[in-house]
């Protein structure tokens, strides 16, 4: 924790740095946060408990804390820019304190075609076999093997990944 040094008259603390309030407040310019990323920050930034304590319900008060909000802009953000599928971004949002219920409730914003769609796109752009590659069925499981293990990697749903996978595949190999 950090400690405020006294002043040289003895007067009490020092306040030369940046109070709680406004670092919370240029970490909200950088990106909306969770309540529980926020207090993360400030207290590996060195304030005392206090300090954030007061922090937070301030940010309260002034309505800057938001989970609900955080969560379903994170999941609409992410899913549409960085191409993440249900299982990534559950895991992104617990990682950030967001409780099970509202996760559950941002992720129902997801739209499964949405979803199917962006993991078609990003299969094709990563299967890097030919039609006359794929008609061998070696290399045709070697495909199957990586695009089903890129799309776990970004999040998405086994049988999203299933049925995607076997339709990019096919529909290289029928030209």
């Amino acid at each position: 924790m950090r400690k405020a040094a006294d002043t040289a008259d003895g007067s009490g603390p020092d306040r030369s740095g940046p109070s709680a309030w406004d670092a919370a407040l240029r970490l909200l310019g950088a990106r909306a946060r969770s309540r529980q990323e926020m207090q993360d920050r400030l207290v590996a930034r060195g304030f005392t408990a206090d300090e954030v304590s007061a922090t937070m319900t301030r940010l309260d008060e002034w309505k800057l804390l938001d989970d609900e909000e955080f969560a379903h802009e994170w999941v609409r953000s992410r899913h549409a820019n960085s191409g993440r599928g249900r299982h990534a971004l559950r895991r992104e949002l617990r990682t950030k304190g967001i409780a099970d219920d509202i996760v559950a409730d941002a992720l129902e914003t997801i739209d499964p075609e949405d979803e199917r769609q962006n993991a078609y796109a990003l299969a094709e752009k990563k299967l890097t076999f030919d039609a006359d590659e794929l008609a061998d069925r070696a290399l045709r499981a070697k495909a199957y093997r990586r695009l089903s293990g890129a799309l776990g990697r970004r999040g998405y749903p086994p049988d999203v990944i299933t049925a995607v996978v076997k339709d990019v595949i096919a529909a290289r190999r029928n030209g």
